[in-house]
C-alpha cells in the first residue's frame, strides 16, 4: 500500500485487527524478543505525529540483568511500607475527584480482574502482591520507560500518547502483546536514578512487551468500551 492508495480489504482488516486485538496483558511468557523485532517496532511507533514534528518520545529499553535489577529496585520500594510512602507521583495521572461514569469504569476494571484472580474485596495483601507485580512487567521479558523533556508542555503529551498507541499496535503486527503502566510514576525519582535520567527527563510510565501468556487467566480479561453513540456527536448543519 503506497501513501495515497485506499487500503484493500484485506488490508483494512489486518489494521483493525491490531487495533482491536490489542489489549493489556498482565502475564507473559519468558520467551525472548529480538532486538531487531524491538527496534522495528519503535520505528514504526516513531511515525506517530506530533506538532511541528517536535517527536518529544525518549525509550529506555530494559531487557535481561539490567530490566531484573530495575525490578528488584523498584518492588522491594513498593513492598516496604516507610519507603513506599517517601514516593509520590510527579504529575496527577487520575483526577483528584472521581465522577460518574469515570469512577465507575475504574471500579469495574478493578474488581472484574481481581474476580478473575480469585482476589476477595478484603484481601489486601494478596492485592498488594498483584500491583507489585507492575514492577516487574508482569514478568515480560522487555520493560520500557518513557520519558520526556521538562520544556514540553500539554500537546507534546497527547503527540506522546499517539506514539505509545503506535507501539502499542505495532507489537500486534509482530504477535506481541503490551501492557502500558502508570504504576511506575510513583516512583519517579528511583527510577531517574537507576536509569541516569538527564536533570531535564521527566518520567511518562512504562510498558511490559513480550509474548503474552495464553494460559493465564487474567489475560481474559477484556474491558468494555462505551459504544459510539454514547461519545459522539454529528453534526451536519
Amino acid at each position: 500500500m503506497t501513501l495515497y492508495d485506499t487500503p484493500s480489504a484485506a488490508e483494512r482488516a489486518a489494521i483493525e485487527a491490531a487495533i482491536t486485538s490489542r489489549h493489556s496483558m498482565r502475564a507473559f511468557l519468558p520467551t525472548e524478543v529480538p532486538r531487531e523485532v524491538i527496534e522495528q517496532i519503535l520505528e514504526v511507533a516513531a511515525r506517530a505525529p506530533s506538532g511541528t514534528n517536535t517527536q518529544p518520545w525518549q525509550v529506555h529499553v530494559l531487557t535481561g540483568a539490567a530490566k531484573a535489577r530495575f525490578s528488584a529496585r523498584i518492588q522491594a520500594a513498593y513492598l516496604d511500607p516507610a519507603e513506599q510512602a517517601s514516593h509520590q507521583e510527579e504529575y496527577a495521572y487520575y483526577p483528584r475527584e472521581w465522577a460518574s461514569p469515570y469512577i465507575d469504569r475504574r471500579r469495574k476494571v478493578g474488581w472484574d480482574l481481581y474476580g478473575l484472580l480469585g482476589i476477595a474485596k478484603t484481601d489486601k495483601a494478596r492485592m498488594q502482591q498483584q500491583h507489585a507485580r507492575n514492577y516487574s512487567f508482569f514478568d515480560a521479558p522487555v520493560g520500557l520507560i518513557f520519558s520526556i523533556d521538562r520544556i514540553m508542555c500539554q500537546g507534546s503529551w497527547l503527540d506522546y500518547g499517539m506514539f505509545l498507541q503506535n507501539i502499542m499496535v505495532s507489537a500486534r503486527a509482530h504477535g506481541l502483546h503490551t501492557c502500558p503502566q502508570a504504576a511506575f510514576t510513583q516512583f519517579h525519582r528511583l527510577i531517574a536514578d537507576e536509569l541516569k535520567f538527564a536533570p531535564a527527563q521527566m518520567l511518562v510510565c512504562g510498558m511490559a512487551l513480550g509474548h503474552a501468556d495464553p494460559a493465564a487467566v487474567e489475560n481474559s480479561l477484556v474491558t468494555e468500551r462505551a459504544p459510539v453513540a454514547e461519545f459522539s456527536r454529528f453534526l451536519s448543519e
